[in-house]
């Protein structure tokens, strides 16, 4: 059964979709995370009459997502919903997590670490874009070979606002956790 729910964020009010699961910590697993006028997101007008509104499915994602807003989570642990994307976009969407927070990764180095050849970098970028876990699974901290903000399905003001708040996030812990502004 597919639920939703949404909440406020810095990023505007953001929907969460996901599929009750007996492995799940809180019993869901997060099919989607979207922002307002996401490129190719699920908008909250356009939910399906079949998906049920329940915020209490959502308690344990919520309070994830609430931490790492704060400054007091950097990586999240959730289980996400099977089935969703290619082969290929799983793929790079697994790398994807082995971005640690407040650093960042070009395309291309993004699609050395997974053998992806120079001719598939646009692929790679597709694949990014395509990725249905914004905020969660951090595409935001893809960017360009020459540091410059490129391609965000949230818009760029909204990458540009995760990006500084966790680099504020390890100013505050200090060098001792990973320095500010470094590259993965």
């Amino acid at each position: 059964m597919t639920l939703y729910a949404t909440m406020d964020s810095p990023l505007g009010e953001l929907l969460l979709v996901g599929e009750v699961s007996a492995t799940a910590t809180g019993g869901t697993a997060l099919a989607s995370l979207s922002v307002p006028g996401q490129r190719g997101g699920v908008a909250l007008d356009d939910v399906p009459g079949g998906w049920r509104r329940d915020p209490g499915a959502f308690e344990e994602i919520a309070r994830q997502v609430r931490a790492y807003f704060g400054g007091t989570l950097t990586r999240f642990d959730v289980e996400y919903a099977a089935g969703a994307g290619t082969e290929f976009q799983r793929r790079v969407w697994d790398a994807l997590e082995s971005v640690p927070y407040g650093t960042t990764t070009s395309y291309g180095r993004l699609a050395e670490r997974i053998g992806v050849s120079r001719a598939g970098v646009r692929a790679l970028g597709t694949a990014i874009g395509r990725n249905p876990l914004l905020v969660v699974r951090p595409c935001h901290r893809v960017i360009g070979a020459d540091g410059s903000l490129t391609g965000y399905a949230g818009g760029l003001e909204r990458k540009r606002l995760l990006l500084d708040l966790e680099t504020e996030g390890l100013a505050a812990r200090g060098p001792a956790h990973g320095g500010v502004g470094a590259s993965a």
